[in-house]
């Protein structure tokens, strides 16, 4: 193979066009494909800009004609050329450089290839355990490239905007303390402490906050985090998220700074103006739980829920008085138009529900003889009516219903929603919908732990107006909390802190943790917050799922670089592996076999 020696590239493949004409050009990249018209050669040759045509001719050059049949799919080349018109007739407007073409002169080989397990192409067949394993090639893909020149920009933008309004960039650790709250925590052996461990940071929450403590008035950074948790399409074992804490503030000056970097990114990324209506719109959690069943509502189509509890107290099926009388809710969809889903149709719906904890999915079809369905003969032709009223329903439309717990419910419901929506094909996939989901709770009781957990994080300030239920009914305490929803994804969470030692203290009483527990997990927070410590508040934007309804991907392990799967294992390193007994006796640390 041959070497650049004194070579220099003068410009990136997807540059070159019609004002480029007659100029000599050096350009290295991969070859896409290689075409042979008998005399000529074509090659499309590639790098992260685009692609560019490189005609090669026997009588112009040809000795590197010769060459160039020699040439595969992604070998390595350079080559030194001249910039002509392409001739009428095989212009292509599908690219920037569709105009022009490339004669070669001289050509360099500078590395072969291998035959790809895979095509370099957007529209790849490949599995995805082909394209982690050799990752570098995946990344080729001019559709990764993108996301990734985008996600760049993203972090660009961010630096920019949170640097002009006045925040400083400021790392925190990545080795801390293990205090776990949700997530399971990643744990690092410490070979100079032996039997003591650091653990990973799920979020540099404590921190943040001390830098608040310590004066530093606006902070941001964009950092990475690491929870143990089960992995889906949306979650990955390392994430990065946009940090920023902000003093002497409310929920709405923080929810108005970040609105404005959210309307910075996409016009300075994506060119969109994202605050052509306005400001983004608002809704409290409840209302969003009552009307769309989830925390994070998809307002881009209907199908609204309804709740239908006080109208079916103690109506014959037992199923739905049942639920009402156990203190839950009887809520229901109608689907219109939906009458002529078939059987297995619902069965499908009904299989969705049941992962969400539903014991079915009771449904009704409006036909022109009424009501069609195993749950018609438990109601009377007044409950019916009302029924019928309260859902609008016409003939034609599929009623869907669920019947259990508050939270059940309303999750089971959310979740069928969304999957109408899909069916029905009623998302437009090219809007940007935002909502911020205030007034969370505070707490919420764990059955199976018999006590109050935190909803957001334990550091969350309760509403100003309900701290006198915090004694008597913790469980109706709303927080200053807030989220960001981007198209049915929560893109980011925040809230206003809690910022005297004595309700902190307290707050912790309520979660079940001892003073002797919160001294050893958090006690230098609270040693920080008896000196004096500002009202502060900020957020956290999940930056792979921004990145990822950006760009329309439908995970975030096509905005990540090298993700893991599902198992959170590294298809390309083989990650994470066993290591030497040596290093395992320096960590004073010892496998025991897994027991049944």
């Amino acid at each position: 193979m041959e070497s650049l020696g004194n070579w220099r590239r003068s410009s990136y493949c997807g540059v070159p066009n019609s004002g480029d004409i007659d100029a000599q050009v050096t350009l290295m990249g991969w070859v896409q494909k290689r075409r042979d018209h008998g005399g000529l050669i074509f090659v499309d040759l590639r790098d992260r800009s685009g692609v560019v045509q490189i005609v090669f001719n026997p009588e112009d050059a040809k000795e590197i004609h010769e060459r160039a049949h020699s040439l595969r799919s992604e070998f390595v080349i350079a080559v030194k050329g001249l910039v002509r018109a392409r001739p009428d007739g095989t212009v292509n407007r599908d690219i920037p450089t569709g105009e022009i073409e490339v004669m070669a002169t001289e050509l360099k080989v500078l590395s072969v290839s291998d035959v790809p397990p895979m095509p370099i192409e957007d529209d790849t067949d490949a599995g995805e355990d082909i394209r982690l394993k050799h990752r570098y090639l995946d990344l080729r893909r001019p559709k990764l490239q993108k996301n990734f020149i985008l996600r760049h920009n993203v972090a660009k933008a961010t630096r920019d905007y949170l640097s002009d309004n006045g925040f400083l960039e400021i790392e925190t650790p990545i080795l801390t303390k293990s205090t776990p709250e949700g997530a399971r925590d990643y744990l690092v052996p410490s070979r100079l402490n032996p039997g003591h461990f650091y653990a990973l940071p799920q979020s540099p929450q404590i921190f943040k906050q001390i830098l608040m403590v310590s004066g530093f008035d606006r902070y941001f950074q964009i950092t990475r985090c690491f929870r143990d948790e089960d992995l889906r399409a949306d979650r990955q074992p390392e994430f990065t998220q946009i940090d920023a804490e902000m003093s002497f503030v409310d929920s709405e000056d923080v929810m108005e700074m970040m609105e404005g970097l959210i309307v910075h990114l996409f016009k300075e990324a994506l060119s969109v103006d994202v605050a052509d209506g306005g400001a983004f719109s608002r809704m409290t959690y409840k209302e969003a739980m009552d009307r769309f069943g989830l925390d994070t509502p998809d307002t881009r189509f209907g199908l609204e829920l309804t709740d239908l509890t006080d109208l079916l107290r103690g109506c014959g099926f037992k199923v739905f008085s049942g639920a009402v009388e156990a203190g839950g809710l009887v809520k229901a969809i109608n689907a219109k138009g939906c009458a002529t889903f078939s059987r297995k149709d619902i069965d499908g719906l009904t299989e969705l529900a049941s992962t969400y904890g539903a014991k079915g999915l009771a449904w009704v079809k409006i036909t022109a003889d009424g009501w069609q369905s195993p749950i018609a003969k438990f109601l009377t032709d007044d409950e019916k009516s009302s029924i019928n009223k309260a859902l609008e329903a016409e003939e034609g439309d599929l009623l869907l219903f669920g019947a259990d717990t508050v939270m059940v419910a309303n999750t089971v419901l959310g979740r069928v929603r969304l999957e109408l929506a899909k069916r029905l094909e009623l998302i437009k996939e090219d809007g940007f919908n935002f909502v911020w989901v205030t007034d969370f709770p505070l707490l919420e009781y764990d059955h199976g732990e018999k006590r109050h957990t935190a909803v957001h994080h334990p550091f969350t300030a309760p509403l100003d107006e309900d701290m006198d239920k915090l004694d008597t009914s913790p469980g109706d305490v709303r927080s200053k909390a807030y989220d960001l929803v981007l198209n049915g994804v929560e893109i980011g969470g925040g809230s206003i802190r809690i910022h005297t030692k004595d309700l902190q203290e307290k707050i912790f009483g309520k979660l079940g943790i001892s003073d002797e527990e919160a001294g050893e997990r958090f006690g230098f927070l609270l040693d920080a917050l008896s000196y004096g410590t500002p009202p502060h508040g900020g957020i956290a934007f999940g930056l792979d799922r921004l990145i990822a309804v950006m760009t329309g991907s439908e995970s975030i392990r096509d905005v990540i670089a090298f993700p893991k799967t599902q198992k959170a294992y590294c298809q390309l390193s083989e990650a994470p592996s066993t290591v030497g007994s040596k290093q395992m006796e320096e960590l004073f640390l010892r496998v025991m076999k897994k027991t049944q």
